[in-house]
């Protein structure tokens, strides 16, 4: 068996990796878009038969979850070569497209935990982990007489960490290759003492927000992924512990719904509003989609009664609501709470005008979709790889600093598991 990472050996973003067994027959796991570029105009890699679909050999792309540095450039792909996910993430998928970057994949078979997946010489084993994107998996790949480990994206510290654990528990035992992530490995060792994260967990994260929400004066936006339903878990509950109530817009209640969990916060639930901004009400009109707001009528908030209600609410926040937020004059007192990776606001000028416009602090309470150094050495122990390769990661050359048995690969070569 061998292996090419096309994108990820020293990046973060982007990811794909190409198997190949003695025969020939090859398999694709993952074929994300690279941060900063336009997933329409980046470079595919050079696999055989991915834009033609005239390769026989080539079996299959695997996504292991629905965030499009993972996914972005499935749709560029033949129509003819098999896609594999999860059943979850491609429904979330499928509802993301009304609203913008999403697809809507008709796959050939659906990723489920444990279960192997046959592809000609390949043997696929899933396992659902922890990570912020929902429907996240770990792959097992097996072909002549080798065993790769690919983690996908991956935590411990998440509202899934029991799959986490139990991996520890019961792992998958002679692994030749781990193919480990390590976003949080930076490419620099960080100033002794290390700063302390945001929150250790979600459930840290979720006691930091209850005091947020009780201690605020006015209405309290935050920002966050509407896909990172971990998340939306984690606000929803801190917002009902403080006496709030929680407002979503009309595409983060359609991605919850997608999910099919009666658990995941969705309208319907208690304290939960769903509000339409001026720029889904005009995509639902020019789409004559008006099902979408009928669905979602009992829950429904109107602009007018934000300010109003400010001091017992939470609203989720995108720059996309600011027009509708200043119209409603219902910031007075208010606060932003920043529950994505910081960098993310340091990049977004949009934001920090429209907080300084309106008096608004900006607190940061955060944690990483990914997992910690510590956790990736519990995990790269349990595992007990021959090699440990390097991916989606700016830090690959520290991790010989904090692992055993790592080998550096690059992006374009093909390499022996």
């Amino acid at each position: 068996m061998r292996v090419r990472i096309h994108r990820g050996a020293a990046e973060i973003g982007g990811s794909c990796v190409e198997v190949e067994a003695a025969s020939g027959a090859r398999i694709l796991l993952d074929l994300g878009a690279p941060f900063g570029v336009d997933a329409a105009e980046a470079p595919l890699p050079p696999v055989r038969g991915l834009t033609t679909g005239e390769d026989p050999d080539l079996l299959g792309i695997i996504v292991s979850h629905p965030h499009q540095d993972h996914w972005g450039l499935v749709p560029r792909a033949h129509p003819s070569v098999p896609v594999f996910i999860g059943r979850d993430a491609a429904r979330i998928l499928r509802a993301a497209v009304f609203f913008g970057p999403g697809i809507d994949l008709a796959p050939t078979a659906h990723l489920e935990h444990r279960r192997p997946l046959r592809l000609g010489p390949f043997t696929v084993t899933p396992y659902l982990n922890d990570h912020s994107a929902y429907d996240a998996y770990s792959l097992l790949v097996e072909a002549d007489g080798k065993r790769l480990f690919y983690t996908g994206d991956i935590r411990g510290h998440g509202r899934k960490r029991a799959l986490f654990d139990a991996l520890l528990a019961a792992p998958p035992r002679d692994i030749d290759v781990l193919l480990m992530e390590g976003t949080n490995i930076p490419a620099e060792a960080p100033p002794e003492p290390a700063p302390a994260p945001a929150a250790a967990s979600e459930a840290a994260l979720e006691e930091e927000l209850v005091t947020t929400f009780e201690e605020a004066d006015g209405l309290v936006l935050v920002a966050f992924s509407a896909q990172n339903i971990d998340r939306l878990v984690t606000v929803y509950r801190a917002a009902v512990r403080a006496g709030r109530g929680l407002v979503v817009d009309l595409y983060a209640a359609s991605i919850a719904e997608a999910t099919g969990r009666a658990s995941i916060p969705k309208p319907g639930f208690p304290k939960l509003h769903v509000l339409v901004p001026r720029h889904q009400r005009r995509r639902v009109r020019e789409a004559a989609a008006f099902e979408r707001v009928a669905r979602i009528r009992p829950s429904r908030l109107f602009p007018e009664a934000l300010a109003p209600r400010r001091r017992s609410l939470v609203c989720l926040f995108r720059a996309s609501l600011i027009e509708d937020l200043e119209d409603a004059a219902c910031l007075d007192e208010g606060l932003l709470v920043w529950s994505h990776w910081h960098g993310y606001l340091d990049e977004d000028e949009r934001v920090r005008a429209f907080a300084d416009r309106h008096g608004l602090p900006i607190v940061l309470r955060h944690t990483s979709g990914h997992a910690s150094p510590p956790d990736l050495k519990r995990l790269a122990d349990a595992l007990a790889p021959g090699r440990i390769v390097p991916i989606h990661t700016f830090g690959g050359d520290r991790f010989a600093s904090l692992f055993e048995r790592v080998e550096r690969q690059p992006d374009g070569v093909w390499w022996a598991a």
